[in-house]
């Protein structure tokens, strides 16, 4: 039996939102649900009909929100952009001052700063809550990352906290064993309040680029794994899958695993060997990419991931390219087993770095958009639910806990530890790919970036001799304060070089 008012509504049954919807539902929360479409919204209804919270449809705008219990709590799953903006527009004339909206999407964290802006006026709340962990994640438990009006956060917080992923307190890995009307009970949740307006949505985008990162490097060790030591598929399925009872423990490794041994339903050969090598993306490591080199903050990695993707997209010109272009001959001839443990400790190693260059940018964003971000809890609630959740996020907590003003995640002791004693072989695998032509671009720029920041100087000193030289752009001193400007009076054909 429904009560008179949910606590709560959905617009959007596309597969997150009804998956979302359903989630909530679960966990004992009454659920009105809205589509543009209102065949969807019912058909979703009637195939749902006993949810412990239960689950209510509405054919109108109007009608839905008459259903909810005041304050309002709207969740809107759409496309992000002018989509999500459409939704809001219609919604506000039937909504009471105080009400919540709350964006669920992969929205750019400058629109939900701005959207945040334009309801408050208005005298709406609005939170932009980062959601990963797909359409499983969405059903059985997402890493839930919620940015806003903190007295909006206060009004949802219970929804968000019984809906998220949990793990374990002592170990911090993720409980499983959720199944429809059967939520997981117990367990630390993998939500908390991330910051003030777009701060939400921001730390889900730069989520989104370090999972561009962990992806191309897992593709990469496939690759080199692949290309020199002749491994099959099958074979590689079950080093990936023994990687992931250590240090690499993650939901990509997981998953990478089960793919290499899937077969082809049609033809009966490796399933791999029959997907196109063309890869698609959806913006967030581009954003992620781009507000980096905005900020200028170093963040290689992902975009090495990124334009890896850009690079695969050229397909008919790389096939025309490779009767053309010759790279190195010869074949390798080392350790099948020593080149295991080579590759893995260079995904080890450029996965540190990868993530020590995300936090690096969200240490930016704060200072930038004046929020107050806590890294470890960030990285607490990626333990579990979200797609990048690894065993290795327990040690970024740790090292957060350890000392909250970290600036960098390679000057933590046990990070700094770890690479010290895996470098060795990071370094053989770039140069044995290098060696034999094979493309590593996430691994390359991984220990660039090592070895840029570990360095007391770098060649910036020539680079801006000629900056001032071609442009009177100024330059710093070695003998002189930090912040002081010269310039020098630069020798020209004809011209006497300055004494000053």
């Amino acid at each position: 039996m429904l009560k008179p008012l949910s606590d709560i509504g959905l617009v959007g049954l596309a597969v997150m939102g009804q998956n979302l919807a359903l989630n909530i539902a679960d966990h004992g929360f009454q659920i009105t649900v809205y589509n543009r479409t209102t065949e969807t919204m019912e058909k979703f209804v009637a195939e749902n009909p006993d949810t412990p919270g239960g689950l209510a449809g509405a054919a109108t705008l109007a009608e839905f929100v008459l259903s909810l219990s005041r304050p309002r709590k709207i969740i809107i799953l759409v496309k992000a952009g002018g989509p999500t903006d459409a939704v809001i527009n219609s919604l506000l004339p039937l909504l009471d001052a105080g009400d919540i909206i709350i964006d669920g999407g992969n929205a750019l964290w400058t629109d939900t700063i701005r959207r945040e802006k334009e309801l408050a006026v208005k005298g709406f709340r609005f939170v932009g809550s980062g959601v990963s962990g797909g359409e499983e994640g969405a059903r059985f438990g997402p890493s839930l990352m919620p940015g806003g009006d903190p007295s909006a956060y206060d009004e949802i917080k219970d929804i968000w906290m019984a809906i998220a992923a949990k793990v374990d307190a002592a170990t911090g890995k993720p409980l499983m064993g959720a199944t429809p009307g059967n939520p997981v009970v117990g367990g630390v949740p993998c939500t908390t309040h991330i910051g003030l307006n777009g701060a939400g949505h921001y730390v889900k985008m730069v989520h989104n680029g370090i999972e561009y990162g962990d992806m191309q490097m897992i593709c990469e060790s496939y690759d080199i794994l692949r290309k020199l030591g002749g491994f099959s598929p099958a074979e590689l399925s079950k080093i990936f899958g023994e990687w992931n009872t250590g240090k690499l423990d993650s939901f990509l490794i997981e998953i990478t695993a089960d793919i290499l041994q899937q077969t082809d339903p049609e033809t009966g050969a490796p399933f791999v060997d029959i997907v196109l090598d063309a890869a698609g993306q959806k913006g967030t490591g581009k954003w992620t990419s781009v507000n980096a080199l905005d900020m200028g903050v170093p963040a290689p990695t992902v975009a090495e991931a990124v334009f890896a993707r850009c690079l695969s997209a050229v397909k008919e010109e790389r096939v025309a390219a490779s009767t053309q272009l010759m790279g190195p001959a010869g074949a390798w001839t080392g350790n099948r087993d020593q080149l295991v443990q080579a590759v893995h400790d260079a995904l080890y190693c450029s996965k540190i770095c990868s993530y020590a260059q995300g936090f690096q940018l969200m240490s930016a964003a704060q200072i930038e958009y004046k929020w107050s971000l806590h890294f470890g809890e960030i990285a607490k609630i990626w333990r579990g639910g979200c797609i990048i959740r690894a065993a290795f996020l327990q040690k970024i907590t740790e090292a957060y806990e350890l000392n909250p003003g970290l600036a960098n995640l390679l000057l933590d002791p046990f990070f700094k530890n770890e690479i010290e004693h895996a470098q060795s072989n990071w370094r053989q695998v770039i140069a044995l790919a290098a060696t034999h032509g094979i493309p590593a671009p996430t691994f390359y720029s991984a220990l660039s970036y090592y070895d840029g920041y570990r360095s007391a100087t770098v060649p910036a000193n020539l680079l801006q001799a000629q900056r001032d030289y071609f442009g009177a752009h100024t330059y710093e001193r070695t003998d002189k304060p930090r912040g002081e400007a010269f310039h020098l009076d630069w020798p020209k054909p004809g011209r006497p070089q300055s004494k000053v």
